[in-house]
């Protein structure tokens, strides 16, 4: 089992991933920017889990998980780099613009993951998954009806993250190469789109014909 920090872990997304991979057997703590805010939700959510200050979680893990808004995304990689070590980092974060969240707004660099990498350094092993999963279902017991597309430029690190995906009882895909990560992030602002003008709560995407592609859970 890994050892894995959830870095923003207090919001839906963060204690989601947290409880998954905490109930499927892997050593989480969970951070954030109070220390004592991180430590109330782990003790709430049980499984062994952790909480405390961003750099701290981040300290001596296999694998680092960020689930912050876009706004915050420069300022807690910033906080973090010097922390992760060899870990993978995996990043969630979607360039949402408010208030036109449903209209695609990707950054100059063109793409959040893009972003993120040079924030990090070239060395950092570097993953983006977890775009387009509906956040407050996956902060419950419910099956997440959807898949979730991991992109990197390491391989062996993008089937490592699967790997996690699988053990949180959804279906991971390989979306290639990280550039690959604006279509994922553009995605989102559709989906939300779609959640407001067909009344729907969470919808979530499905990929079809992938005969050699992890059963869906």
């Amino acid at each position: 089992m890994a050892a894995i920090a959830v870095i923003g872990g207090t919001g839906h997304l963060g204690k989601g991933i947290a409880r998954r991979l905490a109930k499927a057997g892997h050593q989480v703590t969970i951070g954030s920017r109070a220390a004592e805010k991180a430590q109330a939700i782990a003790a709430e959510m049980g499984h062994g889990t952790k909480g405390a200050a961003n750099a701290d979680a981040a300290q001596g893990k296999d694998v680092v998980i960020v689930t912050v808004p876009y706004d915050t995304q420069k300022a807690t990689l910033e906080q973090i780099k010097e922390h992760v070590g060899n870990a993978i980092v995996v990043d969630t974060t979607v360039p949402l613009v408010p208030p036109k969240v449903m209209r695609v707004q990707l950054p100059a660099a063109g793409c959040a993951a893009v972003e993120a990498q040079a924030i990090l350094g070239p060395d950092v092993r570097f993953v983006t998954a977890f775009h387009n999963v509906a956040a407050h279902i996956l902060d419950t017991e419910a099956r997440v009806d959807c898949d979730v597309l991991v992109f990197s430029d390491d391989v062996e690190a993008r089937k490592t993250v699967i790997g996690l995906v699988g053990d949180m009882e959804l279906r991971g895909i390989a979306g290639g190469a990280l550039v690959n990560s604006a279509a994922a992030e553009a995605l989102t602002s559709i989906l939300i789109y779609l959640n407001k003008n067909y009344a729907a709560d969470g919808a979530g995407i499905r990929f079809t014909g992938l005969t050699t592609a992890p059963a869906i859970p």
